[in-house]
């Protein structure tokens, strides 16, 4: 996927009208979501893409004794502190704390419509290019590894598989898209399909 093709669709803005808003909506298969909760914690993520011939998508995995996400494929980021005054300065902050990605490294493209997750966050998914072949090192108390996917695989819908699972007792559908042998799901995979529908016609 060209670079060009990702820039112009950033450039569009996010297209509320063909991505998942939150958890629910993915599990109610795009159906108005009832349960989402009135009170969300604002919080960012950077979607990091090497702007390259075949770019590549940065993801890391969290350390396993973490109270949140334990384990989990997830994009460097998190809640939003007073001093950040929009998502892309938290997006970039916390890649910055998490991996050492430095801000001024980042050519921020955009940012994807809010994503409420069932862990109680409303996201925002900020993208933005990186250099390939970025020294980059993992924070050691939160995250357990770093590494990069293609990035024409994850955005392919053929491999945006919807599956069926147990959560706080209840049956939820989530999206999982599966690289190699590994994983990437819930509210990370939420925000890729909602990636893939803004750059994909």
């Amino acid at each position: 996927m060209a670079i060009e093709r990702l820039r112009a669709a950033m450039r569009r803005g996010p297209d509320g009208s063909s991505g998942y808003a939150s958890d629910w909506h993915v599990s109610e298969g795009g159906a108005a979501a009832s349960e989402v909760p009135a009170a969300l914690m604002p919080a960012a993520v950077l979607m990091a893409i090497t702007d390259e011939a075949e770019p590549t998508l940065l993801l890391t995995r969290r350390q396993a004794h973490l109270k949140r996400h334990a384990g989990q494929i997830a994009f460097p980021g998190g809640r939003s502190d007073a001093a950040d005054v929009d998502p892309v300065m938290t997006a970039l902050r916390e890649a910055e704390e998490e991996v050492a990605l430095p801000r001024t490294a980042v050519e921020v493209l955009g940012q994807l419509g809010h994503y409420a997750t069932g862990t109680g966050f409303l996201v925002t998914p900020v993208v933005g290019l990186v250099a390939p072949g970025l020294v980059l090192t993992p924070e050691a108390g939160e995250v357990a590894e770093l590494f990069h996917v293609p990035l024409a695989h994850v955005l392919d819908p053929a491999h945006h598989e919807l599956r069926l699972g147990s959560w706080q007792g209840r049956e939820r559908r989530s999206f999982v898209i599966r690289y190699g042998n590994r994983e990437i799901w819930g509210a990370t995979a939420g925000m890729i399909v909602n990636l893939s529908r803004q750059i994909l016609p």
